[in-house]
């Protein structure tokens, strides 16, 4: 069974449709990459699969839980790292990890060894989020993100904000997840890192997904070289505004944080 399956997934955002039937499987260990201008419903995929924004029409079953009838079911088990980090500011940098951690059942040595592997176990560890840059908060998240263990990762622009040696460390740790058994969805503008780090990659236009095909076979005679036909991807509308992750045993519109 795969760990993310969506057919013909539709999902509003007040009245309009920010999934307009999307067919998406993701087996377990894979790394999918979301492709698509602003607008086409990256963001609001990953949400959905968080189970952060309803599925009003069509088949969302993640990690066995049909969204549907449940969607709070995966909120433990599901890690998202969106644009709005989700942290609170009077608390440190410890005390967030705890705080986020503990809403997964996962204990203080997953948390000592998050901060570890984001540079954030010295000093930093005690230092109130209000007072971090962006990039330190940035690190703070992902350390949220790495306490809980989840089974699926959703990523959203995850580079955004981090120097080139967090970059790296991010990436050493979405494959070393995969490799472990974790499943991961990102959407990144930044395509040539994304796409080196993915098993493969999913278009989405206008709430849909878009098929992308696999390399041609090698001719077995010379043949006359073909034109490409050139596609245009049709304008989106923009994508409503993004909220905090949200919280997984919070309801989604007072959710801040999934991870």
């Amino acid at each position: 069974m795969p760990v993310v399956h969506l057919s013909a997934a539709v999902a509003l955002l007040g009245r309009f449709p920010a999934l307009a039937g999307v067919d998406l499987d993701v087996a377990r260990g894979e790394i999918v990459l979301l492709r698509g201008p602003n607008g086409a419903g990256k963001t609001t995929l990953l949400r959905a699969c968080a189970g952060l924004v309803p599925i009003v029409r069509g088949e969302a079953i993640v990690l066995g839980q049909d969204l549907r009838r449940n969607p709070r079911a995966v909120r433990r088990r599901v890690g998202l790292l969106g644009h709005a980090t989700g942290l609170h500011d009077d608390l440190t940098v410890g005390e967030n990890v705890r705080f986020w951690a503990r809403a997964a059942k996962a204990d203080d040595a997953d948390v000592q060894a998050a901060l570890g592997v984001v540079g954030l176990d010295g000093r930093l560890r005690e230092v109130e989020v209000a007072r971090l840059s962006a990039g330190q908060r940035r690190r703070t998240a992902l350390a949220c993100l790495l306490a809980r263990r989840p089974e699926l990762w959703l990523l959203d622009e995850p580079h955004a904000g981090l120097d080139a040696d967090a970059r790296d460390t991010l990436d050493s740790l979405i494959a070393q997840a995969a490799a472990q058994g974790a499943t991961v969805i990102l959407s990144s503008h930044e395509l040539d890192r994304a796409e080196s780090l993915a098993d493969r990659a999913v278009d989405l236009v206008n709430g849909t997904t878009s098929p992308v095909a696999p390399p041609a076979a090698a001719p077995a005679e010379p043949a006359t070289p073909v034109a490409p036909v050139a596609s245009e991807r049709p304008d989106a509308p923009p994508e409503p505004g993004d909220t905090p992750a949200g919280a997984p045993e919070a309801p989604a519109e007072e959710a801040h944080h999934v991870a």
